[in-house]
């Protein structure tokens, strides 16, 4: 006779484990603690097996009938349901330990020592913040483009368009090495291109007045922080670099002798060239005397390290600048493009391979290191010589 949710309710401890039937298999085994476990016996390629289907009353008379019928389609079928849920299983596990959370730490874990530490604590911040909450638990294989855009947008309803750009970069990033290591087919974020407003251009904050520049320069004479930032200081004009590459020269790549600098520039990858004009290279004999026993031009407070990447911005603060709307660390090479084209008139394309920019000439030619380097050292002397006039102007 069949079950009943009654009957079940009212059947009471036995002394020994007892069967209570209720058809094609199915029974409830009420055990002497009270328990009471779903069982289902069936036979497969001639063997009697057993599947636990349970625990009553978490799974009720109509799911473990439920459960029943399942398992009679899959024999019908010709599957071994007990097998079927162990491969099921390793399956769910399968899945979980190749979420895209567990991905994307392990992507990060392999790359990120070859990072400064300011980068890769945005980047596993970006994705703790606005990735993880809503794709993390989510097995990497079974992302798609639509569900990788709903995540994205979130970062966007907040008003910062930027971080949902890096953010799906960041995406990008984890799912190719997901695919190079066989966790999932393809990038689902190829399929979004465009589906993001484009970020507007963002201008750093530069002096351009030459009555303006003589004034900074100036007021570095009156800074009260250490040697070696007063120093980063003082060669940000002359060099004007990219911030991160001022700050992680290192004494091998400078040959004080010759007048040069040669390091890789981060943004274009390409071996770039710094003339040093005799102010710089008077700048960094200085200098040498206190760092130069170490690795770094512009030590930090760990001798191991450079300086941090917010330590020029720090100091022009510390002068009374503001790095959102008079100079950052950054404009001091807006700052040159402007003055050496307009009032020391060299030729832009000249001024732009001092800068490392990709310029093609018109046989197609790229940036090289040593293009123009004549006249771009006569540049870095002629620029080093009319900052200095300038500082010392009363005008």
């Amino acid at each position: 006779m069949p079950l009943s949710d009654t009957s079940i309710r009212n059947a009471k401890s036995p002394e020994k484990p007892i069967k209570l039937a209720d058809g094609g298999g199915l029974y409830l085994l009420l055990k002497p603690n009270g328990a009471k476990w779903w069982r289902l016996d069936y036979r497969f390629a001639g063997k009697r097996k057993t599947l636990s289907m349970g625990v009553y009353p978490e799974v009720g008379l109509k799911a473990a009938r439920d459960k029943r019928d399942e398992a009679k389609r899959l024999l019908a079928d010709g599957i071994d349901p007990g097998e079927n849920r162990k491969i099921q299983k390793a399956a769910r596990t399968e899945r979980s330990e190749n979420s895209f959370e567990v991905v994307a730490r392990e992507w990060f874990a392999k790359f990120s020592p070859n990072w400064a530490d300011s980068h890769a604590v945005k980047i596993i911040r970006r994705l703790e913040r606005d990735v993880f909450p809503w794709l993390g638990a989510r097995p990497i294989a079974e992302i798609k483009a639509a569900e990788l855009l709903r995540a994205i947008k979130k970062t966007e309803s907040r008003g910062v368009l930027e971080t949902a750009h890096r953010a799906l970069q960041n995406c990008s990033q984890i799912f190719r090495y997901a695919v190079a290591h066989g966790l999932c087919e393809r990038d689902p974020s190829t399929d979004l291109r465009g589906a993001l407003p484009p970020v507007k251009g963002r201008h750093f904050a530069a002096i351009i007045d030459p009555a303006g520049v003589a004034k900074l320069l100036r007021s570095f004479d009156d800074f009260k922080g250490s040697y070696v930032v007063l120093c980063a200081l003082k060669l940000a004009p002359l060099f004007f670099v990219r911030p991160g590459e001022l700050r992680k020269a290192e004494w091998e790549q400078i040959d004080l002798d010759s007048g040069q600098w040669s390091y890789t520039a981060t943004k274009t990858d390409t071996a770039h060239l710094v003339p040093l004009a005799s102010q710089a290279v008077a700048i960094l004999r200085d200098l040498f005397a206190l760092t130069g026993h170490g690795r770094y031009v512009f030590a930090g407070r760990d001798p191991q390290r450079p300086m941090s990447e917010n330590t020029v911005n720090a100091a022009l603060r510390r002068l009374g600048y503001d790095t959102q709307k008079d100079i950052t660390g950054h404009g001091f090479r807006a700052m040159a493009r402007t003055i050496l084209h307009e009032e020391l008139h060299f030729d832009p394309v000249v001024i732009e391979h001092q800068l490392a920019h990709s310029v093609p000439d018109a046989l197609g030619t790229a940036y090289n290191r040593t293009k123009f380097i004549k006249e771009r050292r006569v540049m870095m002397q002629t620029w080093a010589d009319y900052l200095e006039g300038l500082k010392a102007s009363d005008k």
